[in-house]
């Protein structure tokens, strides 16, 4: 007797071998050092910019304009500075353009701001000081008007 194999009775497909996971020396699958509700989770990236965001707001309760004005952070500056600007620039404002629909705005350059700090409390002094610096021209004020105690 001869038998027919039809296209329906064909054997299944080979199933892929589960992912492997290294285990090498018996101590558990590796994971994270740091939970992520810990503060040291976040990035150095992220630190800056929970800084600039709370220097912001501290400034926004003093003075009211501020409260218009858009923050943002960029790692470098252009490759193009202004001819006024001397050296590397720490930070810029952009006077708002009301035709394109675009506010006020303050950037502050991360890597050329954390390389000039020694340390965290410096590097909070040295991000004030930007935004406030550019806050007041921007606003055509002195720095001391936005912030009197700024030495």
């Amino acid at each position: 007797m001869v038998t027919f194999s039809s296209p329906s009775h064909r054997s299944p497909a080979p199933v892929p071998a589960p992912a492997r996971r290294r285990d090498r020396h018996g101590r558990g699958l590796r994971g994270p050092m740091l939970p992520p509700y810990l503060p040291a989770w976040r990035t150095r990236a992220e630190r800056f910019d929970e800084l600039v965001a709370s220097t912001a707001d501290a400034l926004a309760r003093r003075v009211p304009q501020v409260r218009d004005v858009q923050f943002a952070v960029e790692d470098v500056p252009p490759s193009d500075p202004a001819p006024w600007e001397p050296g590397i620039v720490l930070g810029r404002g952009f006077a708002a353009e009301p035709r394109a629909g675009l506010p006020a705005r303050v950037v502050v350059y991360r890597r050329p701001v954390v390389s000039r700090a020694d340390g965290d409390e410096e590097l909070a002094e040295l991000v004030h000081r930007v935004v406030v610096e550019q806050l007041a021209l921007m606003l055509g004020r002195r720095p001391e008007e936005i912030d009197p105690d700024l030495l």
